[in-house]
C-alpha cells in the first residue's frame, strides 16, 4: 500500500516538476555545408515532460511565407507561373480591390504585400467556406494605392491566395506541392497543418504555450487522427475530396509549416549560389524584389519583398531608395554590422527566425516558446528582448 501511494505521489509530481522547467528554445548554426546544434534546451510538452531535441518539428509561423515564395518560383522555373500575371487567370475568378476595380492583381503584389490587402475581415477560411466570397468583402482590402503601388501593409490574407494559385496551375494540393518542389529535394522533413507528417514527426511535436503557461497550439489532442485542418460549421474534415486550386487557406499557408530547425536550417542553405536551386530566371525575382521593398514607413518590414526581409541594414543599403534609413526603423537583431536576410515568424507565444549572411552563406535557424507577444499584439513583427538575448547568446558561441 505505501509502494503504491509512493509511486502515485511521484506520478502526480513529475508533471508539477516539468511547469517549472524552461520553454522550449532551439538554435542551430549553418554555412554551406554544416548545421550545428547551439542550443537546445527545454520541454517539448510540459505534461509529458519531453525534452525537446534538436529537430524536433514545430509551428514556425510566418516563415511559412518564405518557403511559399520558393514553392512558387520553382513553379516560375517549370514554366507554369508568371509572377506579372493576373492571379484572377489563375484563381478562375475575378480578383479586384473594391477601390480599384480596373487594376489587376499579380502574384508579385500578393508576395510583397503590395497589393492593398487587410487582416480586418480574417484570413482563416475553412474547409467547406469560400475564397472569392472572402475576397469580396470590402474589409479585406484598404484605399492606399492601387495594387502594386499601394503602400506596404503585412496582410496574412494574401497567403490564401498564393497558395490556391499554386494549386491552380499546377493541378496538386498546395501540401503535396510544397513537398515536392522545395522539402524532398532539400532533404527536409516537414509539412503543413500536420497533414503530411509521419509517425515519427507527430510523436515528436513541439507544443506552443502563451506566455501565461496555457496550450496554445499542437498539443497531443491536437494532432492526427484528429482533424488539423480548419472545417466550417457541420462540415466534415475530408481532406481527401477537396479540390486543388479552390482553397488552399485550409492548410494555413501563411504560417502553418512544421519543421525542425536542422531542417530549416537545410532551406536556409539553398539560398547559397553554388547549390543552384534556383535557375537565374527565379532569382530575377528576388533581384525585382528589391527594387521596390524599401518602406520608410514601417518600423520593422523596412525592407521587405517577395517575403524576403533583409535585417540589420545599413544606411548604405538605402543608397537607391527614395530616402535614407528611417531613425525608426527596429529591424536590428543582430547587431554585428552584417545584413542578413530571411523571415521571422511569431504567433501562439512562438517567435522563430531564419537568417541568412549572402556573402558567407553562414546564417541562424531558431525558435523560442512561451513568449509575450509584441507591444502591437500577436502578427505585428518585431524582435523581443529574449530573442535578442538568444540571438547575443548563440554569435558568442560561434566566435562572434
Amino acid at each position: 500500500m505505501i509502494r503504491c501511494l509512493l509511486a502515485a505521489l511521484v506520478f502526480i509530481a513529475a508533471p508539477v516538476a516539468a511547469q517549472d522547467r524552461p520553454p522550449a528554445t532551439v538554435v542551430v548554426a549553418f554555412d554551406r555545408e554544416t548545421i550545428t546544434p547551439l542550443i537546445v534546451e527545454g520541454l517539448a510538452n510540459k505534461q509529458t515532460g519531453r525534452a525537446v531535441e534538436a529537430n524536433d518539428p514545430v509551428r514556425i509561423a510566418s516563415i511559412s511565407k518564405l518557403i511559399m515564395a520558393l514553392t512558387a518560383l520553382r513553379l516560375v522555373d517549370e514554366g507554369k507561373l508568371d509572377l506579372d500575371r493576373d492571379v484572377s487567370d489563375y484563381l478562375g475568378w475575378k480578383l479586384r480591390s473594391p477601390y480599384h476595380p480596373d487594376a489587376p492583381v499579380t502574384l508579385a503584389h500578393l508576395l510583397s504585400h503590395r497589393a492593398g490587402l487587410s487582416d480586418k475581415a480574417g484570413y482563416i477560411i475553412p474547409l467547406g467556406e469560400s475564397l472569392a466570397a472572402k475576397l469580396a468583402d470590402p474589409a479585406a482590402w484598404r484605399d492606399t494605392g492601387p495594387p502594386g503601388e499601394a503602400s506596404f501593409e503585412y496582410a496574412n490574407l494574401g497567403s490564401p491566395l498564393v497558395a490556391t494559385a499554386l494549386e491552380a496551375v499546377s493541378g496538386e494540393r498546395y501540401d503535396r506541392l510544397v513537398e515536392r518542389l522545395v522539402f524532398k529535394p532539400l532533404g527536409v522533413k516537414a509539412c503543413l497543418n500536420w497533414t503530411l507528417c509521419d509517425a515519427d514527426m507527430l510523436a515528436r511535436a513541439v507544443t506552443l504555450y502563451r506566455d501565461t503557461g496555457e496550450v496554445a497550439r499542437d498539443a497531443p489532442e491536437d494532432l492526427p487522427p484528429n482533424c488539423t485542418i480548419p472545417v466550417a460549421e457541420g462540415g466534415a474534415c475530408d481532406l481527401e475530396s477537396y479540390v486543388p486550386g479552390t482553397n488552399a487557406s485550409i492548410f494555413s499557408p501563411q504560417g502553418g509549416v512544421r519543421i525542425g530547425m536542422m531542417d530549416l536550417a537545410k532551406i536556409g542553405q539553398a539560398f547559397d549560389e553554388s547549390r543552384a536551386f534556383f535557375s537565374d530566371r527565379a532569382k530575377q525575382g528576388f533581384d525585382r524584389a528589391w527594387n521596390t521593398s524599401f518602406h520608410p514607413g514601417q518600423n520593422f518590414f523596412c525592407i521587405y519583398g517577395l517575403h524576403l526581409q533583409i535585417i540589420d541594414s545599413p544606411p548604405s543599403l538605402w543608397a537607391n531608395a527614395e530616402q535614407a534609413k528611417p531613425p525608426t526603423c527596429g529591424d536590428e537583431l543582430f547587431g554585428d554590422g552584417v545584413a542578413r536576410v530571411g523571415h521571422s515568424g511569431e504567433a501562439y507565444g512562438l517567435q522563430s527566425g531564419l537568417w541568412i549572411d549572402l556573402g558567407t552563406g553562414r546564417g541562424f535557424a531558431y525558435f523560442l516558446t512561451q513568449v509575450p507577444p509584441p507591444p502591437g499584439g500577436e502578427d505585428t513583427g518585431g524582435f523581443t528582448l529574449r530573442e535578442k538575448a538568444l540571438v547575443a547568446r548563440a554569435l558568442g558561441m560561434v566566435g562572434k
